[in-house]
């Protein structure tokens, strides 16, 4: 695994974008927010997992809690092969999907998964009732 492969990789997916930041590090953006994070000069990575596999994967030797957004379950990688590519592979792929499932509406791509809404939308009619709950219906 290298640089260019995990470039391509992260290019791959759908409203994938990249752009250069912070001096050295390659940023992919999935509407507009970033889901992995790619430092070109000292080859290192960057980027969101589950509250498990953060766990799990900060035990482990060249791998931390990433600078600054450690809190919320980002790890650094300090080099490109502390894990083996196919588990990277799994790991951006991770990465991407919670991001893209929390990107606004508006620019999410279509094929990013959406975020589950929990609660189900209330009706015009419920929201009605509940604005004016002692209103008469007619009938």
């Amino acid at each position: 695994m290298n640089i260019d492969a995990i470039r391509e990789f992260g290019l791959a997916f759908a409203g994938a974008k990249e752009n250069l930041q912070w001096g050295d590090d390659l940023c992919f953006k999935v509407g507009g927010k970033i889901f992995l994070m790619l430092g070109l000069d000292n080859p290192r990575l960057c980027f969101k997992c589950t509250p498990d596999s953060f766990a799990e994967l900060i035990e482990r030797e060249d791998i931390r809690p990433a600078p600054y957004v450690g809190r919320y379950k980002w790890v650094m990688l300090d080099r490109i092969d502390a894990v083996g590519w196919d588990e990277l592979r799994e790991l951006i792929r991770t990465s991407y999907e919670m991001v893209a499932a929390n990107a606004p509406k508006g620019s999410r791509p279509s094929s990013a998964p959406k975020k589950s809404a929990g609660k189900k939308s209330a009706t015009k009619k419920t929201k009605e009732r509940a604005r004016y709950p002692g209103r008469k219906r007619k009938g």
